[in-house]
């Protein structure tokens, strides 16, 4: 999703001021993994990672350019590979997930029109086995709200049961839709309202299925996955971005990497701890290269996150402020108008 002139403005401005809020190379907050060097990513808008490929990374452009979905290089920015959708129109590209089915699914749920196209579109194919440049045939699947249209930003696949759950957007907030147990292609798939959300940009579930989180451009939180709904459990150090709009859980679930749009984009790690750790490694702590635990227990872990986001809130509000309320424009969706 493209800001107005302006508005971007002001979004890297805002980047640039809250830098000091986020610790840069500490182990303990966000710190930049890598960048996307290829000049044909230019608005990344969802991030999924490679389980066939170590340190590789799927995003895909929003809407304006192509049925593309690239493969990049963690180690190096670079990217090893350009996936082509045969027959697809790529309206409006907003997020990528991968399956338990070891699918990647492509969510083309954008509406720049605020939430007026009466159906919306997924399309999946398999994981690529070898990285190179290829055109393929993918299997298209029909979207439908049951309460009406909906401009959406972020699509996540359960990684055990496989269904496929959509976040919304308004100028309130949004909600998390379930899709059907199975989608089908010969017919539209209903998607019902499960979870009232905040104004979402992307989620991702973790390898284990245990944890969700969702982003905003200033926010990110975690939710603890119990029988088809979410519960929150606190939020998260996010990185500033000048557009962030991509989030995914590394494959051994310890950390989440963050995406934005814009050319030669930063991609940020940010380590978990505390209850934010999926159930499968929260009480597995990752050691040292000494073999000594790194960081202290799961619960006084849990304890020190309220002073830390307060004081992150507080940095912000008051960078917000400044900018004589960009936080208005940021609910009001940074809402574009394209030609179609």
């Amino acid at each position: 999703m493209r800001p107005s002139l302006p508005v971007a403005a002001a979004c890297a401005a805002l980047a640039l001021a809250c830098g000091a809020a986020v610790p840069a190379a500490a182990d303990s907050g966000p710190s930049v993994a890598f960048r996307m060097t290829d000049p044909r990513i230019i608005e990344s808008s969802g991030l999924a990672a490679s389980r066939l490929h170590p340190g590789v990374y799927w995003t895909h452009n929003d809407s304006g350019d192509g049925p593309y979905v690239y493969a990049v290089d963690s180690a190096t920015g670079k990217t090893l590979a350009r996936i082509t959708m045969r027959g697809v129109p790529a309206r409006d590209m907003e997020a990528i997930s991968l399956g338990p089915d070891g699918d990647l699914y492509l969510g083309d749920t954008g509406d720049n029109l605020g939430g007026k196209w009466p159906e919306v579109w997924i399309y999946r194919f398999a994981e690529p086995k070898q990285l190179k440049d290829e055109s393929i045939d993918v299997t298209r699947f029909t979207v439908r709200y049951s309460d009406g249209p909906r401009d959406a930003e972020a699509l996540m696949v359960h990684p055990k049961t496989g269904r496929v759950y959509i976040a919304s957007k308004n100028d309130k907030g949004g909600h998390l839709y379930a899709g059907p147990a199975k989608l089908s292609t010969s017919g539209v798939n209903v998607f019902h309202p499960v979870a009232d959300v905040p104004w979402v940009t992307d989620g991702a579930f973790s390898p284990d299925g245990s944890r969700l989180v969702l982003r905003g451009y200033f926010w990110s939180a975690a939710y603890r996955w119990t029988d088809g709904t979410p519960r929150k459990i606190d939020d998260l150090d996010v990185p500033m971005q000048p557009q962030g709009e991509g989030v995914t859980f590394t494959t051994d679930g310890r950390a989440l990497m963050y995406s934005s749009e814009g050319r030669n984009s930063q991609v940020w790690k940010a380590p978990l701890s505390g209850a934010a750790l999926p159930d499968n490694v929260a009480t597995s702590p990752a050691t040292t290269e000494s073999g000594r635990p790194q960081g202290g227990p799961a619960e006084s872990a849990t304890k020190d996150t309220g002073s830390k986001h307060a004081g992150k809130k507080a940095v912000g509000i008051a960078v917000l402020a400044a900018f004589g309320g960009l936080g208005y424009l940021a609910s009001k969706g940074l809402r574009r108008r394209r030609r179609h």
